[in-house]
C-alpha cells in the first residue's frame, strides 16, 4: 500500500486498465463521474474522489472509498478500514460492519446510483469524455447500473487481505 494518497489528476487518461471507461456531468454534482469497465468485466464508478464503488463482472460490490476510508467485502458484510499511520509504517484498522451499519451504507450507495440513474432518464448526464471514442457506452453503463439496483446491491465475495 502506498505511504500517500493523491487524488488522480485526470481519471480519464490515468485508468488505463479500464478498457472501456466514460466521463459524465451531472447536475449537482461538482465534479464529473468516471465509469470504467475492466477487460474481464469488472467495472467502478468515480463520484469525483470519493466516493468510489467497485463491482466485480456479475455487478457485486467487491470495494468501496467512502468517507475517508476504504470499505471491502468481508463475508457477508463489508468491513471499513482505517488507515493507521506511524512515522515508519501504515496499518490498516478494520471494524466489520454491523447489519444495521451495512444496512445504512447500501441504501447511502442505492441513493446515489438510484439519482444518477434518474438523472440519466431524464435527460440531465452529458458525456464528456470516453474511451473507445467511438463506441457507445451509455447502454451498457445503465445496464450496469440497473443490475446494481434490481438485485438491492448484493456483496461479491470477500476480498482476500494480505497475512
Amino acid at each position: 500500500m502506498s505511504r500517500h494518497e493523491a487524488d488522480r489528476e485526470d481519471l480519464m487518461l490515468e485508468a488505463t486498465a479500464f478498457v472501456r471507461r466514460i466521463e459524465l456531468a451531472v447536475p449537482q454534482q461538482s465534479e464529473p463521474i468516471v465509469i470504467g469497465f475492466k477487460r474481464h468485466g469488472a467495472w467502478s464508478i468515480y463520484f469525483g474522489a470519493e466516493p468510489v464503488y467497485q463491482f466485480d463482472a456479475s455487478h457485486r460490490l467487491r470495494r468501496a472509498f467512502a468517507d475517508g476510508y476504504l470499505w471491502r467485502t468481508q463475508g457477508p458484510t463489508l468491513a471499513r478500514l482505517e488507515r493507521e499511520r506511524t512515522a515508519s509504517q501504515t496499518n490498516l484498522v478494520r471494524h466489520d460492519l454491523t447489519p444495521i451499519e451495512l444496512l445504512d451504507f447500501l441504501a447511502s450507495a442505492r441513493q446515489r446510483l438510484s439519482k444518477l440513474v434518474a438523472n440519466w432518464e431524464t435527460g440531465q448526464v452529458l458525456r464528456l469524455r470516453q474511451v473507445p471514442a467511438d463506441e457507445k457506452l451509455e447502454p451498457a453503463v445503465l445496464a450496469a447500473l440497473r443490475s446494481v439496483l434490481a438485485s438491492g446491491i448484493e456483496l461479491a465475495p470477500a476480498v482476500k487481505g494480505r497475512r
